[in-house]
């Protein structure tokens, strides 16, 4: 036995164990669901109607686009939050952004179903906020309770600590150098922010929307505290198909289905064309008026050039062509 081949059985001996603990616990139940949702209650033949059920009854329908309306509320929401937050986080250096950036994960720590009730002793009808407004004459009943904005609400509590760690470390990846020589050849922040910043970042921001999506599709904890008795998060109405009616086959083709709602969440991201950030870039040592002449960044006599602050401009060629260098690294 030649020792290449040695070498390649040993790898794949330490890799069985794995793959088998996989194909076990991951693989097989999924394909087992898969089957079983295609196969009717009682004859176990070929069957559509499982799947049919959940886009035809109108209750079953609701729930989706239920569901679907909440996520979708979540990721935006959370996204929008949590990018500020890392932005802020990244670019800010003072001591109140270095105790945020220490205390920010906190929710991430606290168990879910702690973290669920202390938010209805607070949000609920006779709760802590209407017990402040009634001693100022206010009855502050928010109605959140049993309401898609009061899970909305606990949603973003877990999710943009998570969302705003993916994009914190997306925005460190980001050299100060470039961002400092974008300035010095006249940019302003709000063009380093739209022209680097954020194509830089939006991968990061896409992959941090991804997780927090398939997180809340199959969400339990919430939902189940927090949510109505109609419509109902996926995760709930899973759970009753399985345990209140005992329809196993119903609830392998919704689990299915939440299934490939999570997949077309993660066919998002892989399909990002790779470089795009670093694409739109490309212009950053030219953008200021397109490509012009190299006397435009200098501060030369161009007839319609954008006027250069004094401060802003390179003292000299060499010292314009190092920074400029150091952003086109960034591209190619």
């Amino acid at each position: 036995m030649s020792k290449t081949l040695k070498q390649k059985l040993v790898a794949y001996a330490l890799v069985l164990p794995a793959f088998l603990v996989v194909m076990l616990t991951v693989a097989y139940p999924i394909v087992s669901a898969v089957i079983q949702s295609f196969q009717d209650e009682k004859t176990g033949a070929f069957t559509l109607a499982n799947y049919a059920y959940f886009f035809t009854e109108p209750a079953q329908r609701m729930n989706i686009l239920y569901t679907l309306f909440v996520v979708i509320a979540t990721v935006v929401i959370a996204l929008v939050v949590a990018y500020l937050l890392a932005l802020y986080l990244r670019f800010v250096h003072s001591g109140i952004a270095k105790s945020i950036g220490t205390l920010y994960l906190l929710p991430r720590f606290v168990p879910a179903m702690c973290a669920v009730y202390a938010m209805i002793t607070i949000i609920r009808d006779s709760g802590l906020i209407n017990r402040i407004g009634l001693h100022f004459g206010m009855n502050l009943k928010l109605g959140l309770m049993y309401h898609a904005s009061g899970m909305i609400i606990m949603n973003l509590w877990f999710n943009i600590p998570f969302a705003a760690m993916m994009i914190t470390a997306g925005l460190g990846a980001i050299p100060d150098s470039i961002i400092e020589a974008a300035r010095d050849v006249g940019a302003g922040k709000f063009k380093v922010f739209t022209s680097m910043i954020l194509p830089l970042s939006l991968k990061d921001v896409i992959i941090a929307g991804t997780f927090v999506f398939m997180t809340n599709v199959g969400s339990f904890t919430t939902p189940y505290l927090m949510g109505g008795n109609s419509p109902k998060m996926l995760g709930i109405a899973l759970f009753d198909q399985f345990n209140k009616y005992l329809a196993y086959n119903r609830s392998a083709a919704l689990s299915v289905i939440m299934f490939l709602l999570c997949s077309v969440s993660a066919g998002v991201y892989l399909h990002q064309p790779q470089g795009e950030g670093l694409g739109a870039i490309k212009k950053l040592a030219f953008f200021i008026g397109g490509f012009k002449s190299p006397l435009y960044f200098f501060g030369g006599s161009q007839g319609n050039r954008q006027k250069i602050p004094e401060r802003r401009r390179p003292r000299r060629l060499g010292q314009a062509v190092a920074k400029l260098t150091l952003c086109r690294q960034a591209v190619f």
